[in-house]
């Protein structure tokens, strides 16, 4: 036996939330963000499916996630966020770097094109209030004529990264766009042409209609969830846009969640009123229990947190954890459950029949975020592939 669970994706799914942006952002550009390996989706397989889907553009965290893109036959241009440090792969695998701090970095890409006599496009990200990677200080625009004269460098592009669009209350995220408004405007007028600006994430797709620009960079949308609906209903959904949104037309934004976790029954016992289950006795029977024990646990992203504190589904109902989370297992009440055996399926995350957990619902339990649920499953999850539109 395998151990652990299954995180079956859909890729059809994300081709489904990849056409709902589409609509929200009247066909701009969707650099798709599939850094952390797709948040846990899988990035080659979600990458080509995108790819298929003519998104011309990706964004990834580190040089090592794009290399792995481009061994997988992934061509189209690669956007590294935060790495500036492996100067060769960037030009080894034709990838677009993004500077965020020092010249440092634009001066030793401007040695290593001229030693190769070619050149390379680079983006700049400037710090509008994030107040984690840019720059920021009251040079920007120095800095940025200077990229631009730099011999063997391109500057196409300028980026930021919004802090809390995902709030009722934009007034901050309104700075931030004022902000960087100022900035590209500026240096279009300096360098006499306009640069390729970018800076809505799915917070700000879906709530910020003039943060739009040249191209918007969701991530979360693409797997089938909305950073602003914290407390959503399971199954497909339906996103809303804010109030404030400027569209002429009634949008309807349905969001499918792509990842799907299952694991299996590994045991059932039925066990007398007052039995213990797991460590610590946190949990005792009440009644006569029939317990199913689970081939999952906290060394496969199914946190402790969930112990006594989740559900899961059986045979399409929900049922409770119980009893502490352990390493490789977990324990769950099946007593109201006809017709359950050894080696059913279980779902963990994901919809069976008319219930559905979501990854919402289970980063309230944790009092985290879905990115981390996400993430968690996907990265020490055996992951499966489905796809119902193949053609």
């Amino acid at each position: 036996m395998i151990r652990g669970a299954i995180a079956e994706v859909n890729l059809s799914a994300i081709a489904n939330n990849l056409h709902s942006i589409r609509k929200i952002v009247k066909n701009r550009p969707v650099i798709a963000v599939v850094k952390a390996d797709a948040y846990g989706h899988g990035a080659v397989e979600v990458s080509k499916r995108l790819l298929k889907e003519g998104v011309s553009c990706i964004a990834v965290a580190y040089t090592g996630e794009a290399v792995q893109l481009r061994e997988a036959g992934i061509n189209i241009p690669i956007i590294v966020l935060f790495d500036s440090g492996a100067i060769k792969d960037f030009f080894d695998f034709n990838l677009i770097p993004v500077i965020y701090n020092s010249l440092d970095t634009v001066s030793k890409l401007s040695a290593e094109a001229s030693k190769r006599d070619t050149t390379i496009k680079v983006q700049v990200k400037v710090d509008t209030g994030m107040g984690r990677l840019g720059l920021y200080d009251n040079h920007i625009i120095d800095d940025l004529v200077r990229i631009s004269e730099m011999p063997g460098i391109e500057l196409t592009g300028l980026l930021s990264h919004f802090s809390e669009a995902d709030l009722s209350d934009r007034t901050y995220a309104v700075i931030q766009l004022n902000r960087f408004n100022q900035i590209r405007e500026t240096i279009s007028k300096k360098l006499k042409r306009k640069i390729f600006s970018h800076m809505a994430n799915s917070a700000a797709v879906l709530t910020f209609e003039d943060a739009h620009l040249d191209a918007v960079r969701p991530g979360l949308m693409l797997y089938g969830y909305s950073p602003l609906n914290q407390n959503a209903e399971c199954g497909p959904q339906k996103a809303e846009l804010n109030p404030g949104f400027q569209n002429p037309q009634s949008v309807s934004i349905n969001l499918i969640p792509a990842m799907k976790v299952k694991a299996k029954i590994l045991c059932i016992r039925n066990l007398p009123s007052g039995t213990p289950i797991s460590y610590g006795r946190t949990f005792i029977t009440r009644r006569p229990s029939k317990i199913g024990v689970l081939t999952l646990g906290y060394a496969d992203g199914y946190s402790r947190i969930f112990s006594n504190n989740a559900e899961v589904l059986v045979k399409g109902r929900r049922v409770p954890i119980v009893g502490r989370v352990c390493m490789d297992l977990t324990m769950t009440d099946l007593t109201d459950v006809e017709d359950v055996t050894e080696n059913d399926e279980v779902i963990i995350m994901g919809q069976q029949e008319q219930e559905a957990i979501t990854a919402q619902e289970l980063a309230k339990r944790a009092n985290t975020i879905p990115y981390e649920i996400l993430t968690s499953f996907g990265s020490r999850s055996r992951k499966t592939f489905i796809d119902d539109k193949t053609d």
